[in-house]
């Protein structure tokens, strides 16, 4: 089976959250396992907590869940709403970081082999209240935004472990 032609539209969103997406991975890069881990602000998550929880809520669940349909997302038992941020002192950082990767890889095979168009193949009814995403486009849109809103997160906390900053505009 060929695989479909992206048009410019899905190209584009692509290199969108493509970008964002190594923005994560970026400005983790250099950084020890006890920085990794470190809570840095008060709610105290870690920069691996934020990183397992776009692995798991955002890529998996968005992509394998809502727009795939994927049993092994929606059959899933309920986990609580904030497990996937607690990342356990026996599971490697690197684990993590590759579990991102690989369902960033998973999510990019779902979003080229579907329409924009394309309705969700599953909707965890009542998770959101009223709220609803009507089909991929939507789906993209709304993880790009989130996974946007935590690299700057991970701007901050990293700026506050050691410095660094990924972007500089102006010195």
């Amino acid at each position: 089976m060929s695989q479909p032609t992206l048009g410019t539209e899905s190209k584009t969103l692509l290199s969108y959250l493509n970008d964002q997406r190594e923005h994560v991975l970026g400005i983790l890069e250099g950084l020890d396992d006890e920085a990794l881990r470190r809570p840095v602000l008060p709610s105290g998550w870690s920069c691996l907590g934020l990183v397992q929880h776009l692995a798991l809520d955002v890529e998996r669940f968005w992509f394998r869940g809502v727009v795939a349909g994927d049993p092994a997302v929606t059959d899933a038992p309920d986990q609580a709403p904030d497990a996937a941020w607690l990342v356990g002192p026996d599971v490697p950082a690197a684990a993590v970081l590759d579990q991102y990767r690989r369902e960033a890889d998973l999510a990019n095979a779902i979003i080229t082999a579907t329409p924009l168009e394309a309705a969700p193949a599953w909707w965890p009814e009542g998770l959101f209240g009223d709220w609803r995403i009507g089909d991929l486009r939507e789906v993209v849109l709304h993880v790009i935004v989130e996974t946007a809103n935590h690299a700057g997160h991970l701007d901050a906390v990293r700026e506050l472990i050691d410095g660094r900053r990924w972007l500089v505009l102006t010195e």
